[in-house]
């Protein structure tokens, strides 16, 4: 939602004093949160190995068996996962979308988004990936659901955020939603060293983030919280520049923006 003071972005989740304040506004939560707690535990150490990618798949894969669109962030209602995909689509298209673009959707999941980019673009110009296969599973699902076969998507499981079987300077289009607010800095790090190559050289990558101008944090190894100047340093490590998207904050969803480009291209909302 739109945050209209500064005090929840101060406001650090990890710490046990925030935990407990928050039980007691709201008992109900409790027992659902120590049952996630005890099931995180569990899925990091049996996939200790694998890293954060490896631990953060098992937990799409539970969460998805469970319910699909709760695993992408829908879990009041489909009427709410339908309004959170319609939100990122007009956005993109007021910001600079267009149907000849060739579009990379990173975490595309089971295209609550993904469909209407689908059906807005030209045909085989969007490329989703997803690090678990389980929610690409009903991904597909809702390709048929909505009849966008013809538009001949591309939807690919990935192990890692290297973009290495991608081609170079390919998309003028990058997306990604919700998906650093679940990514160590490790992560998102290893995804700006490798998105530079495969953008356009006037494209823009589109990434939301859980921001905080406090103490950068994270809970339960799936909710990470970053301070908007970590990312905008990190993407300039890697060659690109970063600007924070000022109108997105308006809207109801509850993440910040920052739009990524190469440094001599894609700086306005301009049509390309």
């Amino acid at each position: 939602m739109h945050r209209s003071s500064a005090a929840p972005l101060r406001r650090d989740r990890s710490r046990l004093g925030h935990q407990v304040r928050y039980a007691l506004r709201h008992p109900r939560r409790v027992l659902p949160h120590l049952r996630r707690l005890a099931r995180n535990g569990w899925l990091r150490l049996r996939h200790r190995g694998g890293g954060h990618i490896a631990y953060y798949r098992a937990v799409m894969a539970s969460d998805t068996a469970r319910s699909a669109e709760a695993a992408v962030g829908g879990r009041t209602s489909h009427a709410r996962w339908l309004a959170l995909g319609q939100m990122q689509y007009d956005y993109l298209v007021r910001h600079g979308l267009k149907p000849q673009d060739r579009m990379l959707e990173i975490g595309c999941g089971n295209l609550r988004a993904g469909w209407r980019f689908i059906e807005y673009l030209e045909p085989g110009h969007y490329f989703g990936i997803d690090i678990s296969p389980d929610i690409l599973i009903e991904g597909k699902k809702t390709l048929v659901r909505y009849g966008l076969q013809q538009k001949v998507p591309h939807l690919t499981p990935v192990a890692d955020l290297t973009l290495d079987f991608l081609p170079d300077a390919y998309f003028s289009v990058v997306h990604a939603h919700s998906v650093f607010s679940h990514s160590p800095l490790e992560v998102i790090d290893q995804c700006l060293a490798h998105v530079g190559r495969v953008l356009a050289s006037d494209g823009f990558f589109d990434f939301t983030f859980d921001r905080t101008e406090g103490a950068e944090h994270q809970v339960l190894g799936e909710d990470f919280y970053y301070r908007t100047g970590t990312l905008i340093r990190l993407a300039e490590k890697h060659g690109l520049a970063a600007r924070f998207m000022e109108d997105w904050e308006a809207l109801p969803h509850g993440q910040s923006k920052l739009r990524v480009t190469h440094p001599r291209g894609g700086q306005s909302d301009t049509p390309r």
